[in-house]
């Protein structure tokens, strides 16, 4: 068997970035003194007039380009995700969110999936923090494919678009024909009558995982991506409910206000049903090793399959 090929997100964002601005001279880079890191260098290779190092000082490098939008550039500003939706908040929501600016976030090195840098690096908070900014879209895509049609669409969107990549190499799920981008809309990746599996980013591929596993103990899991979780598909995540009755959401951030708290949210309005959410369980990470944090945290496809099939 070939092996599965595997990428990055973050390198996804650079290569996407360097494409569209072959498109667009509107389209402008901002980054804090990370681009090997965020992988905005790969732009600024390409269009160095068009990329704005703004040093060390991410507050100020919102506020460039809250300015710059008004401007009618677009500005995409990219850093971790840390000092993102963290450090910069008051700005990001002041300067940007309050004003409905057409302002990029590449957030970059989100969970606990960026390893050694440990806690203070993980971000395993911020889709909360950003899904609380009113008009924020939040995204968080599974992979190459989907990272790269997630920035083109938040390219297209008018108003501010928060993106969630991370750090490590994430296996290619959605190469295929008829996959289609379209911010707010779920996919339904394989059907299922006992449960259903919604997960987002690179748990996508954990929950694939754990539904082969589920389906030779005799578990048939439905599984859904959603990389948009704000605006939420509602729509999807309420049928889902009525076909298979019970809800698990995995994802590599905390339990509390992310797509676990949207789904609980969705369902609560419009068809209570039992939701088991897996994910960061309102601890702090702590370094080591990407895969074996994930192992740890119950992130990966064995621990996943694990924790549904005790809960079903």
């Amino acid at each position: 068997m070939s092996e599965v090929k595997k990428i990055a997100t973050r390198q996804s964002y650079g290569n996407a970035l360097v494409e569209l601005g072959k498109e667009h001279d509107n389209l402008l880079v901002l980054d804090a003194d990370l681009a090997n890191a965020t992988k905005t260098d790969t732009f600024k290779k390409v269009f160095p007039e068009r990329h704005i190092d703004c040093g060390i000082a991410e507050s100020n490098m919102m506020g460039i380009a809250a300015g710059l939008a008004t401007t009618g550039k677009v500005p995409f500003v990219s850093t971790f995700a840390m000092f993102a939706s963290g450090r910069a908040y008051e700005q990001v929501r002041n300067s940007i969110g309050y004003p409905h600016l057409n302002v990029k976030i590449g957030a970059t090195h989100a969970g606990i999936s960026v390893g050694e840098d440990g806690a203070s690096h993980q971000a395993n908070e911020d889709m909360a923090l950003m899904r609380a900014i009113p008009g924020m879209v939040v995204i968080n895509p599974s992979d190459d494919v989907e990272a790269r049609a997630a920035v083109k669409a938040a390219y297209e969107h008018e108003g501010p678009v928060y993106l969630r990549f991370g750090r490590l190499a994430v296996p290619v799920i959605n190469d295929r024909p008829d996959y289609k981008f379209e911010i707010g809309k779920g996919v339904v990746l394989k059907e299922g009558t006992d449960v259903t599996i919604i997960a987002t980013g690179l748990c996508v591929n954990s929950a694939l995982e754990a539904a082969g596993m589920l389906a030779a103990d005799g578990i048939l899991a439905q599984i859904v991506n959603i990389h948009t979780l704000k605006p939420l598909d509602e729509e999807l995540v309420v049928a889902c409910a009525k076909k298979t009755g019970r809800i698990v959401t995995v994802e590599e951030h905390s339990v509390i206000g992310g797509l676990g708290s949207a789904v609980c949210d969705a369902l609560c309005a419009n068809y209570p049903a039992p939701v088991l959410k897996i994910g960061v369980q309102d601890v702090f990470g702590e370094s080591g090793p990407a895969l074996e944090l994930l192992k740890k945290y119950q992130l990966d496809g064995q621990g996943v399959y694990e924790q549904v099939k005790a809960w079903v």
